[in-house]
C-alpha cells in the first residue's frame, strides 16, 4: 500500500440554510478544499460523496454524488456515494484513501454533504430514526427506555415526558437521544459519573465552538445554565445534544510523489479503519474500543501519543464515554478526565477544538469529513485562537460512529492524520 497524504481542505459554515440545497453547499466545500491544495478539476481522478438524507429530506435518493458534482463540471471520472448513517463523509474518505493507497488514482476526492434541515421539523426527526434497524425498533425503544433505571424511575420519567416510551422521540426529538441518555444513566449508576460532568462536557464544547468561524452555535454557557436547559431525555438537557444543520466538508487526497509537487506540509493518513458492530461476548469492547485498537496498531501509535481528537459527540455523555472507549483514560475515569481538564483546547488531550457535534454542528453527512478538516487544520497549525498545543500538534485522531444496532454504533471510522 502507498503512503496518502491530505494535501486541502475546505468547509462550510453549518447552521440552518434554508435557501440553499446540496449543490450549492457541496461546491463552496470543494471550491475551498482544491483551492487549499492547489489543484484543479482535471487533477481530481475520483470522487466519493458521503450523504445520509437526501432521499428522505430532498428526494434525491440515487446518484447524489453526479447531481453535486456535474453542476460544477466534474464529468467521466468514478463518482461514488456511501451512506452509512452519521459515519457517510467517513466512509467516503476511507474510499478515496483506498483508491490512491491502492495505486489506483493519484488524486481523490473527499466530500460530506448534507441538508437536514426541513419546514417540517418531523421530517428531520424521522430521517435521523431510519438509522437503526426498523424492523426491531419497537422492542428498541421500550429496551432503552428501561435502560439505568428502576422501575418506578422508569415509570416518573416516562410520566413526565422524558421516558423514551413518549416523550416524542422519532417526532419532536432524535430517538438517538434516547439512546445516549440510557447509556449516561448506565455510566452514572455504574461508575458514579454525575449531571455536572456530563454539562461540563457541555461548557468546553460550546467555549470552543465560540472560537470557530464555521460553528452551527457560538454562544458560551455555565454549568448552571446547561442544566437548567429543557429536558430532552433524563439525564440529557438541551445543550447536551447535538443539533441538526446542513453543511459540507471536503478533503483532497494524493499519493505521496504527488503530495511532494504539491505541498512541503503533507498530512498523512497513517490508520483509516472502517469497521461494524456485532454480536459480542460478555465483556468483549464495543466497536469504538476494537476499531481503535485496529488504528493505533495501524499507525504505530497509542493513546498517549495522539495530540488532538474529534470525536463522536451527538450527545455530551457520548463524548465522556468515548474518552474510555478510546483508551485515553481507564473504564469508569471519563468523569475524572473531564473535571481535570484534560480535554479542554489547552489540557493534555485537547478533544473537538472546533465544538465538536454538540456545538459545531452535526450535517450527519457532513460530520465524518468536518472532522477530517479540523484535525488537518490543527497539524497544519490553522485554527487560530481554538489552536492546540501551541501550532506543535503532529498526531491527531478522528472517530465517527453510524447508526444504531443492538446497543453499539452500525459502523464506525477511526482514523489517524500525522504531519
Amino acid at each position: 500500500m502507498r503512503r496518502v497524504a491530505v494535501v486541502g481542505a475546505g468547509m462550510t459554515k453549518f447552521g440552518k440554510h434554508m435557501d440553499r440545497g446540496l449543490k450549492s453547499l457541496g461546491k463552496e466545500a470543494v471550491d475551498s478544499a482544491m483551492k487549499a491544495a492547489g489543484v484543479e478539476m482535471p487533477d481530481i481522478e475520483a470522487a466519493i460523496v458521503g450523504n445520509a438524507t437526501a432521499g428522505l429530506i430532498t428526494g434525491q435518493e440515487m446518484i447524489r454524488a453526479q447531481v453535486i458534482l456535474r453542476d460544477m463540471g466534474f464529468g467521466d471520472i468514478p463518482m461514488i456515494n456511501t451512506e452509512n448513517a452519521c459515519a457517510s463523509s467517513s466512509t467516503a474518505f476511507h474510499l478515496a484513501w483506498m483508491y490512491v493507497a491502492s495505486g489506483m488514482y493519484d488524486c481523490v476526492l473527499a466530500l460530506g454533504v448534507e441538508k437536514l434541515y426541513h419546514e417540517e421539523k418531523k421530517r428531520s426527526f424521522q430521517a435521523i430514526g431510519s438509522a437503526v434497524d426498523i424492523e426491531a425498533i419497537k422492542e428498541l425503544m421500550a429496551r432503552t427506555a428501561e435502560r439505568g433505571r428502576s422501575e418506578t424511575e422508569a415509570k416518573k420519567a416516562d410520566d413526565a415526558g422524558g421516558g423514551g416510551k413518549a416523550g416524542g422521540a422519532g417526532e419532536s426529538r432524535s430517538m438517538f437521544m434516547d439512546f445516549y441518555a440510557a447509556s449516561a444513566r448506565e455510566h452514572m449508576k455504574r461508575h458514579g459519573t454525575t449531571a455536572i460532568q456530563f454539562a461540563k462536557v457541555a461548557v468546553k464544547s460550546h467555549a470552543n465552538a465560540a472560537l470557530n468561524p464555521n460553528a452551527q452555535y457560538r454562544e458560551t454557557y455555565t454549568v448552571e445554565e446547561i442544566l437548567a436547559s429543557p429536558m430532552v431525555a433524563e439525564p440529557l438537557t438541551r445543550l447536551m445534544c447535538s443539533p441538526i444543520g446542513d453543511g459540507a466538508a471536503a478533503l483532497i487526497l494524493v499519493s505521496e510523489e504527488k503530495a511532494r509537487q504539491l505541498t512541503t506540509k503533507p498530512v498523512w493518513v497513517t490508520a483509516s479503519i472502517l469497521g461494524s458492530g456485532k454480536d459480542r461476548e460478555k465483556g468483549e469492547p464495543g466497536v469504538t474500543t476494537r476499531m481503535a485498537n485496529k488504528a493505533y496498531a495501524m499507525a504505530g501509535v497509542g493513546p498517549e501519543d495522539i495530540d488532538v481528537i474529534e470525536l463522536h459527540d451527538a450527545s455530551a455523555p457520548a463524548e465522556l464515554i468515548e474518552y474510555e472507549e478510546l483508551g485515553l483514560c481507564k473504564v469508569g475515569d471519563g468523569g475524572k478526565l473531564i473535571e481535570e481538564g484534560a480535554t479542554e483546547i489547552t489540557g493534555k488531550i485537547p478533544v473537538n477544538p472546533s465544538g465538536g457535534l454538540l456545538s459545531k454542528g452535526h450535517p450527519i453527512g457532513a460530520t465524518g469529513c468536518a472532522q477530517l478538516v479540523e484535525v488537518y487544520w490543527q497539524l497544519q497549525g490553522e485554527c487560530g485562537d481554538r489552536q492546540v498545543k501551541g501550532g506543535n500538534a503532529k498526531v491527531g485522531l478522528t472517530q465517527n460512529g453510524g447508526g444504531m444496532m443492538k446497543g453499539e454504533a452500525a459502523a464506525m471510522a477511526i482514523h489517524v492524520l500525522e504531519r
